[in-house]
């Protein structure tokens, strides 16, 4: 009688593949945060031994830089057939976006010491689509610093907020409205009533004034470096 099948029959050892290991490994740490990823949680999931995975990543940095690489490979990379400014709008959108879909990359994306090649394409190209666009090389360094800076502190605080819906962002709110005395803060008893319990507040909204606030700063100090 043939068996059930099970984990361990999923996938033969065979005819496993590194693809197939960081998909996995993604979706483990999508689900449970980097924390709960190890190899032996993810042999377990792919139905082999823990020590088989060597045969598909060198070792857990090497697994932790490819999985920083696929999300590198998901966003958009700015395009030189448009403006910069416009490319990198659309550009920073995609990477925060990334970093919602793999909350866990947040902290990841710019510390490993051997970055995969769609995480140096992206860098190259935002790079090159400043210096394209007429900033010094220094002048390059900086922008993208300062979009990075702006693009990970906001995934960071959206990440740890203590609400993710519009219902949930409004009882929050009208907790904390209520343990405020307007006396003693009457302008964060303005901000929750007056913008936050607003219909259809949303957190995320937040993210492209900021953004266009960077970039028109961005451009003017681009124009008067010209002058």
């Amino acid at each position: 009688m043939a068996k059930p099948a099970g984990k361990a029959d999923r996938t033969p050892r065979g005819r496993l593949s590194r693809e197939e290991v960081l998909s996995t490994a993604i979706t483990l740490a999508d689900k449970g945060g980097i924390e709960s990823l190890t190899m032996r949680r993810l042999g377990d999931e792919l139905g082999v031994e823990a020590m088989s995975l060597y045969n598909h990543v060198a070792n857990k940095e090497d697994l932790l830089n490819a999985m920083v690489d696929a999300v590198f490979s998901e966003i958009d990379l700015p395009s030189h057939s448009e403006g910069w400014k416009t490319s990198m709008r659309k550009r920073s959108i995609s990477f925060r976006a990334a970093l919602s879909r793999h909350p866990w990359a947040t902290g990841l994306t710019d510390s490993g010491t051997n970055p995969g090649p769609a995480t140096l394409r992206h860098h190259d190209r935002v790079i090159g689509t400043f210096r394209n666009a007429g900033f010094s090389v220094a002048m390059a360094a900086h922008a993208f610093s300062a979009l990075d800076s702006y693009i990970y502190g906001f995934a960071m605080q959206e990440k740890s907020l203590p609400f993710t819906t519009e219902e949930e962002t409004a009882a929050m709110a009208q907790i904390m409205l209520a343990q405020l005395p307007a006396n003693e803060y009457p302008y964060l008893a303005e901000l929750t009533a007056d913008h936050v319990l607003k219909p259809g507040y949303n957190y995320g909204d937040e993210f492209p004034l900021g953004l266009d606030l960077i970039l028109d700063g961005l451009e003017r100090w681009l124009t008067s470096a010209a002058r």
